[in-house]
């Protein structure tokens, strides 16, 4: 049991190290009953020019969280991001109607932080968001 346990420790050290390593997490919570948003989809973009490069994607836990959503290879450098939640697709999948397909969060990445959380408070029919911490 002794081994287990420190297995299992171990292992959940590593993720939480590892997910706080990455420099980007958002949080997505329906304000509608409160709870988390699982399974939204969300996508990264870096500003390239005059236009958008999609850089990673993922979909938010049963918490309502990507920990880690900037490219683990990849160092978010400074410039204009965008995280865009699937929010229509997210809708339709729990058999509602929602007015915002996406929900685009343009953001600036100057490097004076070494974490960034994107945290989307969402309804059917609006949203908020902020810079978390």
């Amino acid at each position: 049991m002794y081994k287990f346990l420190t297995a299992v420790t171990l292992f959940y050290s590593s993720a939480v190290l590892a997910a706080n390593a990455n420099p980007l997490s958002v949080h997505v919570l329906n304000l509608e009953n409160g709870l988390p948003a699982a399974n939204v989809s969300v996508a990264l973009a870096v500003q390239q020019k005059d236009k958008w490069v999609e850089i990673n994607q993922a979909k938010t836990d049963h918490n309502g969280r990507i920990t880690a959503l900037a490219p683990t290879q990849q160092k978010l450098v400074t410039g204009i991001y965008k995280v865009t939640f699937k929010t229509g697709e997210w809708f339709q999948q729990n058999q509602q109607s929602s007015f915002f397909p996406e929900v685009p969060v343009i953001f600036e990445v100057d490097g004076t932080v070494p974490h960034y959380h994107i945290p989307l408070l969402l309804s059917p029919y609006g949203y908020s968001t902020y810079r978390g911490n």
